[in-house]
């Protein structure tokens, strides 16, 4: 590698010589720079209109999606009843009447003792049944063994705690726990309980405990509240009447689209379902805000300043440019749109001309900007539900299509200008290394002048020094 050979015979700063001569030298790689940074440049904005598209899209198949248009407001005439709304495609309007003839619970066994913290008279091994409970005709609740039982050993001394631990611990024959957990409680003093509580509500997630008899507080045995069903009576006091089982509090097929959860016994309660329009209206508003958005990126990306003649990253961009009145055009002219009808398992499709969006509250103001009037869409919904459904969701369905295919030609755009990004950036690496030999070259050159001139110079001394000896 040469050294630096500033003038040291010449007197030329041959260092400054050789960097001007390298900025010419690199003024087409600088070129290729400018070229990149203009390109990154058009990328950003390029991908930042992008953004603003895909967020039409999402919009518009929000709106022209049926699960949309299904949307629902549950209300209950109890406060101990609450109705919620899921929606989604199974959801409809309606009501039902019914009784909360009884709420799900967990089954409780206790077994009441004069010492918690003594050793009782507590068998070696006791035995957990698993079961279901039912209510006879005389209204007594009855247990029915289910599969296999399940010793469980108490071991010593046998205290309260020792009995509560080995429940909490014991698992049938294929390690699965038994899904009770037991625990003392104190009562007073020394006096307490043994609980045992099932984790599950529900008439199904029964259980006895045996060997346990005559073993509590003066001879006593556990006593049990049974596990239970939530259980609704519905259209009470009619010929319809039925009744609808649940192991939990909540019901969630009662109703397509309405989940009830219960808490009290209650009679005469009443859940209706409607159609949440103003949910839907926000939908309709999602999609104008986006397309807003869109339509301000897309001018703000393309605009050029008369007075300043300063222009935006992709002024004059017309496959930009025309997406603006693409979107414009799309609101102007109308709605129309196919209709598909099935009949006798034939399909036939129908050209509807729906005409001015107007109809579902949308209009085009002077400043090329859509606004939306809630309360026009929600009268024309309710006048004709029908109607302004199938309207708004081919309007949305023709967003979704408009924005994802301009997505796509900008998504092309942006790949291309990476290509040539790419490219450009190959083209720089190898200017550096062509400019790094040219580098060298020149300093080599200069070098070997200054070698020269100072030979020169000792010749010139040695020469001027025989003259002066002849004189």
């Amino acid at each position: 590698m040469a050294s630096s050979v500033d003038g040291l015979v010449s007197g030329l700063s041959t260092s400054s010589m050789i960097s001007q001569m390298m900025q010419v030298e690199a003024a087409p790689q600088t070129q290729l720079k400018t070229k990149v940074q203009t390109a990154q440049t058009a990328v950003t904005s390029y991908q930042s209109v992008n953004s603003k598209l895909k967020a039409m899209k999402s919009a518009g198949d929000a709106l022209g999606s049926l699960g949309s248009w299904r949307a629902l407001t549950a209300t209950s005439s109890s406060t101990s009843v609450t109705a919620t709304a899921t929606g989604g495609l199974t959801g409809m309007t309606g009501g039902v009447k019914f009784d909360v003839s009884s709420v799900a619970r967990a089954q409780t066994t206790v077994l009441k003792v004069t010492d918690t913290t003594a050793e009782q008279a507590f068998p070696s091994t006791i035995t957990v049944q698993p079961g279901s409970w039912s209510t006879d005709a005389d209204g007594v609740d009855q247990f029915t063994p289910v599969g296999d039982p399940v010793t469980v050993t108490v071991p010593e001394p046998r205290k309260a705690d020792s009995l509560t631990s080995a429940m909490n611990s014991a698992t049938d024959a294929n390690g699965v726990s038994l899904g009770i957990r037991a625990y003392t409680v104190s009562t007073g003093g020394t006096a307490g309980v043994v609980q045992f509580t099932g984790m599950k509500s529900g008439a199904a997630n029964g259980f006895q405990v045996l060997g346990l008899e005559n073993t509590g507080t003066g001879g006593t045995s556990p006593e049990t509240s049974s596990a239970k069903d939530a259980v609704l009576t519905m259209n009470p006091g009619t010929s319809s009447e039925y009744k609808v089982n649940s192991s939990t509090n909540t019901f969630s097929a009662l109703m397509p689209g309405v989940t009830i959860s219960v808490s009290k016994q209650e009679t005469g309660v009443t859940v209706d379902a409607a159609s949440d329009s103003k949910a839907i209206a926000g939908k309709m508003q999602a999609l104008v805000d986006a397309a807003n958005a869109a339509l301000s990126e897309i001018k703000s990306q393309t605009a050029y300043d008369k007075d300043t003649r300063a222009s935006a990253p992709l002024t004059g961009d017309f496959t930009v440019r025309q997406m603006n009145q693409a979107v414009l055009g799309m609101i102007s002219t109308g709605l129309s749109y196919d209709k598909t009808t099935t009949t006798n398992g034939v399909e036939s499709k129908t050209a509807i001309n729906f005409g001015s969006l107007s109809q579902l509250g949308v209009s085009l103001s002077r400043d090329g900007q859509l606004s939306f009037d809630a309360t026009a869409f929600a009268k024309a919904y309710a006048d004709d539900p029908g109607k302004v459904q199938e309207a708004g969701m081919a309007f949305g369905s023709q967003v979704r299509a408009l924005a994802d295919k301009q997505s796509n030609t900008v998504t092309n755009v942006i790949t291309g200008r990476k290509n040539e990004i790419d490219s450009l950036n190959e083209q720089i690496e190898n200017w550096d290394v062509r400019l790094a030999t040219r580098k060298q070259a020149l300093q080599r050159q200069y070098a070997a002048l200054e070698s020269s001139l100072g030979t020169l110079k000792n010749q010139s001394s040695w020469l001027s020094g025989q003259i002066a000896s002849l004189g």
